[in-house]
């Protein structure tokens, strides 16, 4: 088992070695295909879901009354991962044309709601706006990048959030809605090509206008139309900014907003929506690279960091080979020496009656444990989701599940998990029968349905919530059949494949025999006991990758971009090494003491990293600043469970390690 395990690592790292120079810049794999747009040509804005640190529940952006298509918001064709990342892309009213300026376009005028006062229900664009609710935008499967701009600082750009929806003035408290936007587009020329154009990087810089308006004052023929590629106006501006001047050629600017005698627009009432396009050509920036900025986020995370958090982990590693070399190594080959030697003087053969150490365990040290079903269970299952995560952790370093291709990377976790069920029953199998286990039916369907139920449980509970929030993250109906069909469509029949060719295999031989009566366990020091072992087996490995750890959570809770997947490879490695020294170093210290019992407390100690990971979410989640009960549920609903998967992967790397162990040093012995 072990070793199957080692040989199907070692063919993907040297697969990974050998495609990393080719697939290096591999974002776009065939099915992503360049879009390429003539002079004039509608180029299509779609809007997604609003996302918040405060609030952790995405809401669909028509949830607020923002301007709506003339025909109403058409839905895009999502994929199932998109649904279960609570992506909503919808068209929008926003309409461009490629090498098209456009200035102070009007858009719309919408009624937010009521004016915020004290002992007053706030309206919904006032409630969005105190919890930072953020628009995500795309034009041509790009998101939206943000543009700040103050007389403090330089104009900077964030590559990943979205924009705000609004913001709370210092002074006042007020709430203000940015109802006006400067969408600027980068395209560059497509070589060998005339008139073809094709979009490279999106921005959107967005300003609070107030427009004063009178809907009764019509809107006179001259003004109604700017060009023959332009908006009709909706209503004429009392107090227009430069840029929204009759003929204006000149873009929204802040000197323009923040003009004395102009003020932002209070999140309340009649609101009028405008926008300006600015193209812009950057012949330097080529299609294949545009994504780069993105996943690095403009620097923002340097490499260096990635390398550092692997040097740490390194290191770690390193110390505790070192602790192994030194300790078991000398130690064992002391012991191996002594116990295989041949008495030859009395004083030797009285030695050799007055034993000690792990081998007075030798006839109870591969006893079947405690609840065998259940650890066998466990172990398959451990087994499987590790399975899922090297395989996805690999295709993703190949450039397979890139950020262009929104939902693939969650559609790859369930079809890897459901696709390993045949390694998660063949484990299972092969375990219960060498623990002599009769009742391989139920281990079989406990392998099937035991994890995946816990974890369907929790999701329909997180669904519910979300509902009830009117969020994205609510799954529809149809998606939750597609999952049930995942489950034992796939899942459910590649567990029992695997279980079948489980049972027909040899139970694992030992290299000792069992005795029928079990050797009473002496009373253990205290620096054996349980909480001593979990503590100091789970922190040295939580230590090897604590860093990625924070990237990992701000990707998935603060919406990053996290595209590192060959550090993270790296680390994965290493956390699995880190792991299994571990638990060899107390496995050795165990069986030294004469506690036999062993295979639940291999699982535990490994698994202890989980713990570590769990308690660290909660510190991360001050960070978020969250507040809302439903935001409690969710994130540490979803938290206890990838922390959950965490312990039962983790722990089936210290039982095999562990079993591997026991394995060759008791086969390097002689028993009488």
């Amino acid at each position: 088992m072990v070793s199957v395990c080692s040989t199907r690592s070692s063919m993907l790292w040297i697969a990974l070695l050998w495609l990393h120079y080719e697939v290096a810049n591999a974002y776009y794999l065939p099915g992503v295909n360049p879009q390429s747009f003539a002079e004039g040509t509608q180029v299509k804005l779609k809007v997604n879901k609003m996302t918040s640190t405060k609030s952790l529940m995405p809401l669909d952006y028509y949830h607020l009354p923002f301007c709506r298509p003339l025909n109403g918001p058409e839905q895009d064709n999502e994929n199932l991962g998109e649904f279960l990342a609570g992506d909503r892309i919808e068209s929008s009213p926003y309409v461009l044309y490629m090498k098209r300026d456009m200035f102070c376009e009007q858009l719309c005028i919408n009624n937010l709601g009521r004016d915020e006062q004290r002992g007053v229900q706030p309206n919904k664009v006032v409630k969005a706006i105190r919890r930072e609710y953020h628009n995500n935008w795309i034009v041509d499967n790009l998101p939206s990048a943000h543009r700040v701009d103050d007389k403090e600082s330089e104009p900077t750009t964030r590559y990943w959030h979205g924009f705000p929806i609004g913001f709370v003035s210092d002074s006042g408290g007020k709430a203000y809605i940015n109802n006006h936007v400067n969408l600027e587009i980068m395209y560059h020329p497509v070589e060998h090509e005339t008139n073809s154009y094709r979009v490279v990087r999106f921005t959107v810089e967005p300003f609070s206008v107030q427009h004063e308006f009178d809907l009764e004052t019509p809107v006179t023929e001259d003004e109604k139309l700017k060009s023959d590629s332009m908006l009709d106006k909706v209503v004429g501006i009392k107090n227009p900014i430069k840029s929204c001047e009759s003929g204006s050629q000149e873009h929204t600017s802040y000197d323009m907003v923040m003009a004395d005698g102009r003020f932002p627009q209070l999140a309340s009432g009649r609101v009028l929506f405008t926008y300006d396009v600015i193209w812009k050509e950057n012949p330097d920036l080529p299609w294949a690279s545009r994504w780069d900025i993105y996943l690095n986020m403009d620097g923002a995370i340097p490499a260096r960091i990635h390398w550092l958090s692997i040097g740490n982990s390194l290191i770690i590693v390193l110390v505790l080979s070192g602790m192994i070399a030194a300790i078991l190594v000398r130690n064992l080959r002391r012991d191996i020496n002594r116990y295989n030697r041949l008495a030859i003087s009395d004083e030797e053969k009285q030695e050799d009656l007055e034993e000690y150490g792990w081998k007075l365990v030798h006839a109870d040290v591969f006893r079947p444990p405690s609840h065998p079903l259940f650890l066998s269970v466990a172990c398959g299952t451990g087994a499987q989701i590790m399975c899922m995560c090297l395989l996805t952790i690999v295709f993703s370093a190949m450039g397979f599940m890139s950020p262009a291709r929104r939902g693939h990377l969650l559609m790859a976790e369930l079809f890897f998990f459901a696709a390993m069920g045949c390694v998660g029953g063949y484990v299972t199998a092969r375990l219960y029968k060498t623990f002599k286990g009769k009742s391989w039916q139920k281990a079989t369907v406990f392998t099937a349905l035991g994890f995946p139920s816990l974890t369907f449980a929790v999701f329909i509970i997180m669904n519910i919530v979300a509902f009830s929030q009117h969020s994205t993250d609510a799954v529809p109906v149809l998606m939750i059949v597609v999952l049930i069909l995942l489950w034992f469509g796939i899942s459910t029949p590649s567990v029992f494949l695997g279980a079948y060719f489980g049972y027909r295999e040899e139970s694992i031989e030992f290299p000792v025999n069992t005795s029928s009566i079990p050797r009473q366990v002496p009373d253990q020091p205290w620096f054996m006991g349980i909480p001593f072992t979990l503590a100091i087996g789970g922190i040295l490995p939580f230590g090897s990758c604590f860093v990625e750890m924070y990237y990992m959570l701000a990707s998935v809770w603060m919406d990053y971009y996290y595209y590192v997947f060959g550090f993270l490879f790296l680390v994965f490695l290493i956390l699995l090494i880190t792991c299994a020294e571990i638990t060899i170093l107390f496995t050795y210290f165990q069986l030294c003491s004469e506690d036999y019992h062993w295979w639940w407390r291999s699982f535990s100690n490994a698994g202890s990293t989980a713990i570590y990971v769990f308690l660290y979410s909660i510190v991360y989640f001050r960070q978020l600043e969250a507040s809302t009960l439903a935001s409690y549920v969710m994130y540490f609903g979803y938290m206890g469970l990838a922390c959950l998967g965490l312990f039962i992967m983790l722990g089936f790397v210290g039982v095999s390690t562990s079993l591997y162990f026991n394995k060759v040093i008791f086969g390097s012995i002689k028993i009488d």
